[in-house]
């Protein structure tokens, strides 16, 4: 199975200038818990935004730069190629960026959505067609000292054709 999993701001926003522009820490909790013990694929820009790899997971970036190196990654030209090196897991999962997200959104299976509740600005984007999905899980959550936003993690579920 693909899983895609993303925060994604009402007006579709993911990112600006290479960051997230919000503070939400239990979305990389829910993030750590739902993506450890699985592959994860994400885009050189993504990777070079962590800094590093992330532990407990199989990383593998997707880079067009000729010989460029992650330490500690599988580095691959393409998303098929991502995937391949992924394996047989029972769950690989997309992490990023805006372009990994689009390139792979057809073959997804599931979206693990972080539905941030505010509006901000930025130049990336997640865009998908809700029709095509069921909501299989909804757990809201409040704004509080820590989280700036309210926010749901939210699942959906590719329908059937």
């Amino acid at each position: 199975m693909i899983s895609a999993i993303v925060a994604v701001a009402e007006n579709g926003m993911i990112g600006k200038a290479g960051k997230i522009p919000w503070k939400i820490p239990a979305d990389w909790a829910y993030f750590k818990n739902t993506t450890i013990g699985h592959p994860i694929i994400m885009g050189k820009a993504t990777y070079e935004g962590i800094g590093k790899p992330l532990p407990g997971r199989k990383n593998i970036v997707v880079s067009n730069t000729e010989g460029y190196k992650a330490e500690g990654c599988t580095v691959v030209n393409s998303l098929p190629e991502a995937i391949k090196a992924a394996g047989e897991d029972e769950e690989i999962f997309i992490i990023g960026g805006a372009s990994i997200y689009e390139q792979a959104l057809p073959i997804t299976d599931r979206l693990y959505l972080t539905k941030v509740h505010a509006n901000p600005e930025g130049d990336r984007f997640f865009k998908y067609n809700e029709s095509d999905w069921l909501e299989v899980s909804k757990e809201p959550h409040k704004a509080d000292e820590k989280n700036e936003y309210d926010y749901d993690f939210t699942v959906l579920e590719r329908r059937a054709s």
